[in-house]
């Protein structure tokens, strides 16, 4: 039993070595949303619904973020195996330009838009009058965050996945001390309440921007080609289109679908209590699940690296089955854990505290209950789709598997408990995690034919992955 968990000595610890950094830098950056949560959620319920109504179009940025991220790191992992630098470099130049332009344009239409934005989100117009001066800011914030984010991307895919866990524990650190003095008015400043927020978001991510700027142009791991970077060539952003065009729809389109699941939940008759219950779960579900992106970070850089050296398509093959069921097991001890939690901690001190109480409180258990028992389906999504799949090129197929659940069961389902037969949280809580169940058997299947294994760099032997 489990004699496919056995490796060659040392590969769990690079594994580990791998995916801490990447676990400590999600745990940082989700940690950062649980505190602004906290933090607004002083203000009132209202407020904190308000922001979490504004952060629906937010997600659906850090969604597009993420996504540049993994399509970038399905190039650079490949070259990084074969010790192409420069060529990283004009990788690098295209995410950036491209990246850039996709965040500027929200970041623009909230600035001008902000109410109008909001009353699309909620049936509740005094939220989007509390939630507008809240995302006239914060679109912005995302836009350096994205240049950021691409060159931590770019480090964590040639085995330096430290950079990234340094970066954001900075910019997490700067972040809530900056909430603590403009939301709540401290050392002299002016109280901005959930403005104070925004504003606080946008000086750190700031800071993460020239940071690594000057880091990228110091760097010795992967000289930074200049040249390259700002003239990428034809063939590199046609190459980046081919392979990261669809990486970047796939989380667009999921980042959508999840936050149209908010805006569900913000159309029910219990909408105010509904939006804090999921804005405290959502943020406290994310800490949990840190381990598996750690997990599926590690997945996609050793995938890419395998395949940029041209390893057999049996050992490829091998080392996807490894990588896939370890994170499942840990995943299953995850759950297991975070159960036992719920009755123990959440409901008599976390909730309290973040001030749950009542039905909120009640709508709060049921989605922490249903997601913490379906953790170890999200850890093998996690893998299959982000790890795996990716790293392997087969990126048409990974977009299919991750989004065509979510919206053909999971948003269906949800709306029809929720706003149709108004069923009450438990089934819209089990609705809600219908998607990553039915994942589950169709990864397996497509990991299973072997036909994702693909050279993305345009110069290997393809046929040496196929024997």
């Amino acid at each position: 039993m489990f004699t496919f968990l056995r490796r060659e000595p040392g590969f769990y610890k690079r594994l580990f070595k791998l995916s801490l950094p990447m676990i400590l830098q999600n745990l940082i950056t989700f940690s950062l949303g649980l505190i602004d949560t906290f933090m607004v959620s002083q203000l009132g319920n209202e407020e904190m619904a308000a922001v979490t109504s504004a952060n629906v179009p937010v997600f659906i940025l850090t969604s597009t973020i993420f996504g540049v991220q993994s399509g970038l790191g399905i190039l650079v992992s490949q070259y990084w195996g074969r010790g192409d630098t420069q060529s990283i470099s004009r990788a690098l130049g295209v995410a950036s330009i491209i990246g850039g332009a996709i965040t500027l344009i929200p970041a623009v239409l909230f600035f001008c838009f902000p109410v109008e934005v909001m009353d699309l989100l909620s049936n509740r117009h005094d939220l989007s009058l509390l939630g507008a001066p809240y995302l006239r800011i914060i679109g912005f914030a995302f836009v350096f965050n994205m240049l950021s984010s691409v060159y931590a991307s770019a480090m964590r895919s040639v085995e330096n996945p430290t950079f990234g866990m340094k970066l954001f524990g900075f910019s997490t650190i700067l972040n809530t001390g900056l909430n603590y003095l403009l939301i709540f008015g401290h050392g002299g400043f002016p109280a901005l309440g959930v403005a104070g927020a925004a504003i606080a978001t946008l000086l750190a991510r700031v800071s993460e921007f020239l940071i690594c700027a000057v880091c990228a142009l110091r760097s010795r791991l992967i000289p930074l080609d200049l040249a390259g970077f700002f003239r990428p060539g034809r063939d590199m952003a046609l190459r980046f289109l081919k392979y990261a065009s669809p990486v970047v729809l796939n989380e667009a389109v999921w980042g959508l679908g999840n936050s149209l699941l908010t805006v569900i939940l913000g159309y029910t008759d219990n909408s105010v209590e509904m939006l804090a219950a999921n804005a405290v779960m959502g943020n406290l579900n994310r800490l949990f699940l840190v381990v598996c992106f750690g997990l599926g970070a590690a997945t996609a850089v050793i995938m890419g690296k395998a395949i940029g050296e041209g390893q057999s398509r049996e050992k490829v093959m091998a080392l996807s089955s490894t990588l896939i069921w370890f994170t499942i097991l840990v995943g299953g001890v995850l759950a297991l854990v975070s159960l036992i939690l719920v009755p123990v901690v959440f409901i008599p001190f976390i909730f309290p505290m973040f001030k749950l109480q009542g039905e909120s409180a009640a709508i709060a258990a049921a989605l922490a209950v249903t997601a913490f028992a379906g953790i170890p389906a999200h850890a093998c999504a996690i893998s299959a789709v982000t790890g795996i799949l990716r790293a392997g090129g087969d990126v048409v197929w990974s977009t299919v598997l991750d989004i065509a659940p979510q919206w053909l069961v999971c948003l269906p389902v949800t709306a029809l408990t929720a706003l149709v037969l108004k069923t009450g949280c438990w089934p819209i809580a089990l609705a809600i995690q219908l998607d990553c169940l039915v994942k589950v058997p169709f990864c397996f299947w497509r990991i299973r034919s072997g036909k994702w294994i693909n050279d993305v760099t345009g110069s290997g032997d393809r046929k040496s992955l196929k024997k």
